[in-house]
């Protein structure tokens, strides 16, 4: 990844494979665009929240708060994601009360934070039609992590960049985007601190900017126990505690950041994202608390060696976005739908 954030000498090297895997990108799009591959329209607006920098920039939370945006603003919104590490290829639900290992970590934050239906499947197609047909009453659809899946059509897309931007701006493999910068979309949301650097260029005419904010910690296997960040900070400093951070996410040092802002001192587990918690990590990890993110902790609480350990605490993140973004988004969606 670190070679992908600037145009090192190997990214030169592998620039002429980018160049036939962005014409291969090219050629894909053209044949859904010309009819060459099926497409569907649903009978319902369908907006599509995604990335093209590979892996993690935020898209599950830019998912949960545009849920809650659209519910505001009088529509009944649906999902659909992969459920990546599942194994599901057909169409499967997602309940509050679903295993991680069968519905994949992030729908089922996104059931438990959003209260929405939420269906998964290796198709974005066949799960947008299955939770149609559980849930007339959805009237727009909202496509985690869907941006590639052509074969769906939609309405609305969403592209979320971190503070890497668009790293060196060059494809795969000589660079981290899956699609040119230049691709058309309707919004650009920057989750970050700060913008990208000068120089990190995102193709668009309006960035809209995200900051994933936790200001409490709550304890793993009860979460009504909760302390601020602010006065976990001055405990560990007064008791002389050790702090661990793990994180099993796309990127790790996101989280390990917000925690700094705290004036919390963690030593940094950065684990690989999706990471499979049933191997028992925190057993012999020398620390007095351990902070993990919510994602991770959906997986952590059904199992029994984990969700047992008293030390393990969950630090819950909410995005904040610029006031006007969510006006033209659902400006945008009332263009399609009837709320």
């Amino acid at each position: 990844m670190r070679m992908w954030l600037r145009r090192s000498r190997t990214a030169r090297l592998l620039w002429p494979v980018s160049l036939l895997f962005r014409l291969v990108v090219f050629l894909r799009r053209t044949a859904y665009r010309k009819g060459l591959f099926r497409t569907t329209k649903l009978t319902v607006p369908v907006v599509v929240v995604g990335n093209i920098f590979i892996g993690g920039t935020g898209k599950t939370p830019m998912t949960i708060w545009l849920a809650d945006v659209l519910k505001r603003a009088g529509f009944t919104p649906g999902i659909v994601s992969r459920g990546y590490g599942s194994g599901n290829v057909l169409p499967k639900e997602v309940h509050e009360d679903s295993l991680a290992a069968d519905s994949g970590d992030e729908p089922l934050l996104i059931r438990q934070s959003t209260g929405c239906p939420v269906v998964i499947g290796k198709k974005r197609t066949e799960a947008a039609r299955h939770l149609l047909e559980l849930y007339p009453e959805v009237d727009i659809l909202i496509s985690d992590d869907g941006l590639q899946h052509y074969a769906l059509e939609r309405d609305v897309e969403i592209i979320v960049f971190d503070g890497r931007g668009a790293g060196n701006g060059w494809m795969l493999p000589a660079g981290p985007l899956r699609e040119p910068l230049s691709r058309q979309r309707d919004f650009t949301v920057v989750n970050s601190m700060n913008y990208p650097a000068p120089g990190n260029l995102i193709y668009s005419l309006e960035l809209f900017h995200m900051q994933l904010k936790g200001n409490v910690a709550e304890k793993l296997n009860d979460r009504t126990q909760r302390m601020t960040l602010d006065a976990l900070s001055e405990k560990a400093k007064r008791e002389g505690l050790r702090v661990a951070a793990v994180a099993g996410i796309g990127n790790p040092m996101r989280f390990f950041s917000m925690l700094r802002m705290h004036r919390i001192a963690v030593a940094e587990f950065p684990l690989a994202d999706h990471f499979d918690f049933r191997s028992a990590p925190f057993a012999g990890m020398d620390a007095d608390l351990i902070l993990v993110t919510e994602k991770d902790a959906v997986k952590c609480v059904q199992i029994k060696a984990v969700v047992e350990d008293p030390r393990i605490w969950v630090v819950p993140v909410r995005a904040e976005l610029d006031g006007d973004l969510e006006q033209k988004i659902v400006e945008k969606c009332r263009e399609y739908g009837f709320a």
